[in-house]
């Protein structure tokens, strides 16, 4: 919109009936505010008749296409005195209570007492003022324990004081972390799982290993998988066939041998389970070193999955 002559009363009706079907629009606020504080002024709004202010909020109207409501609200504006100008857009907000000196207070309050319960801070802050007669507390004294963790998420707080904890470690409650000690007595193994390998993207078997410490008896078996529906059939079948009763069984972590099932498994055999202490390579170093003879050639027994001597002479079978 630019600003042109003053126009008449009798013009601005003249324009009004011979535009009815056409729609203005203004550019941006600004001008269009600034544009209806000057028509206001110079058509002298507050000295026309009524018949006169009709006619030029019509024509207000139609040159700005704002609504009824906000010609009126304009109007209203001029006629008190002001000049009619957008004003800037102010969010609604809650009156700030407690101001960041008191976050940070309560940031170093929390660094002194490691960051306690939203009850016990509390009850912190309540002492600190009303038993100590610490003026700087008197706003923190009424923090209710909602309002308290939503200040500790504040960014404020994040800067003033920021209290790390280490990952704690999760402890399993299977097996026992110690070297067996078979005491000279057959009948306490060390179990561990080799993975054959890949070939051509195809998944190789997982070879099963169990050797006594004391007898150095060995029986190897092999499994497709080390899941619990693969592993348990063939990890009862390598203890039924020791010739001598199995008292112990040591591992290492992995998890294909520490789980619930295992565990109940040598539980209901009554056999007792050990696994390998950290940075103690040697609890079983006995097992992990084995390796098969090579002049042995064994197959694999469909109906038990275990690896058992072949009793063929041919090297090729």
């Amino acid at each position: 919109m630019q600003a042109r002559e003053q126009l008449s009363l009798d013009q601005i009706q003249a324009f009004l009936k011979g535009s009815e079907e056409v729609v203005f629009e203004g550019r941006n606020r600004e001008e269009v505010y600034g544009w209806v504080n000057q028509t206001l002024g110079q058509q002298r709004y507050g000295k026309l008749k009524r018949s006169g202010r009709g006619l030029v909020r019509r024509y207000l109207a139609k040159m700005t296409g704002l609504g009824r409501a906000q010609i009126t609200r304009m109007v209203r504006l001029y006629q008190s005195g002001e000049e009619v100008k957008p004003k800037p857009y102010r969010r609604q907000r809650f009156p700030q209570r407690y101001t960041r000196e008191d976050i940070a207070l309560l940031a170093g309050l929390d660094e002194d007492h490691g960051v306690l319960s939203g009850p016990a801070t509390r009850k912190l802050l309540q002492r600190a003022h009303y038993d100590f007669q610490d003026a700087q507390y008197q706003r923190l004294a009424e923090l209710s324990v909602a309002q308290l963790y939503r200040l500790r998420k504040s960014t404020t707080y994040r800067k003033h004081g920021m209290v790390y904890q280490a990952t704690r470690p999760t402890k399993v409650a299977i097996g026992e972390r110690r070297r067996p000690e078979p005491g000279g007595r057959p009948g306490y193994l060390r179990v561990d799982t080799v993975h054959q390998g890949d070939l051509d993207g195809v998944k190789g078997v997982y070879h099963i290993n169990a050797v006594d410490e004391v007898t150095q008896w060995e029986i190897f078996g092999a499994t497709e998988q080390i899941s619990e529906a693969y592993l348990l059939p063939v990890l009862k079948g390598i203890l039924a066939q020791f010739p001598f009763r199995i008292r112990g069984s040591h591992s290492d972590n992995g998890s294909e041998f520490i789980n619930h099932t295992v565990a109940e498994l040598l539980n209901k055999l009554l056999i007792e389970q050990t696994k390998s202490r950290p940075r103690r390579s040697n609890d079983n170093g006995l097992v992990e070193a084995m390796r098969r003879p090579a002049s042995v050639k064994w197959n694999l027994a469909e109906e038990t999955g275990l690896l058992i001597p072949s009793q063929c002479e041919n090297p090729l079978c």
